[in-house]
């Protein structure tokens, strides 16, 4: 025991990784050049905190297939993904103001464990600081006829399916919206995986 010291508390940290630090190059927020085919779609949203406020330095990793359901990936074993110009995966940071947007083509519905198919959808990861854990969820297209049968949609409360899917701009159908609320009444449904 150390006589006559006192102990003083260590100042609080912000808990890592930083994601800007080296790790700019591996950004990509154009998931399929202007060639491939399929319908192109920007979508686009905010991630917000519990209080609404916007989280200037999260980073969404995104993982698609193509629009026939193809994966890039050995284990996908359909055929071909659809070539040159359509990567599958995106990293997308953060702007100041929480906001993102990236570039694609609109998935295919793609094999069910069921043997049935899953609605066309988007696997979003989203890190943070102080986020210890990423949270996964997944991004579905308001309206599309598939997600009647995904069976992960359909293991999803009906009250919070919607912040599960992006919906059309009025000004422009191509753009779609998605937001990411981390807490609160408007919750994004997160999967443990």
């Amino acid at each position: 025991m150390f006589v006559g010291m006192g102990y003083q508390a260590t100042t609080s940290q912000t808990v890592g990784p930083y994601f800007m630090i080296g790790l700019e190059p591996l950004n990509r927020d154009q998931i399929a050049a202007a060639d491939i085919g399929g319908e192109r779609i920007n979508i686009e949203g905010q991630v917000l905190d519990g209080d609404g406020q916007p989280v200037p330095d999260a980073v969404l990793e995104t993982w698609q297939a193509n629009e026939e359901g193809r994966y890039i990936h050995p284990e996908d074993l359909q055929g071909e993904s659809g070539g040159e110009g359509f990567f599958g995966f995106g990293r997308i940071p953060t702007d100041a103001e929480g906001r993102f947007r990236f570039t694609t083509v609109k998935p295919g519905p793609v094999p069910a464990p069921d043997g049935g198919t899953q609605g066309p959808h988007i696997v979003v990861s989203v890190f943070m600081r102080g986020l210890l854990t990423r949270l996964i969820t997944r991004i579905y297209f308001f309206g599309d006829p598939h997600n009647e049968k995904d069976f992960v949609l359909n293991l999803v409360d009906p009250a919070r399916r919607g912040t599960l899917m992006a919906k059309p701009t009025d000004e422009d159908k191509s753009v779609l919206v998605w937001n990411v609320n981390l807490q609160g009444e408007n919750e994004t449904v997160f999967f443990d995986c």
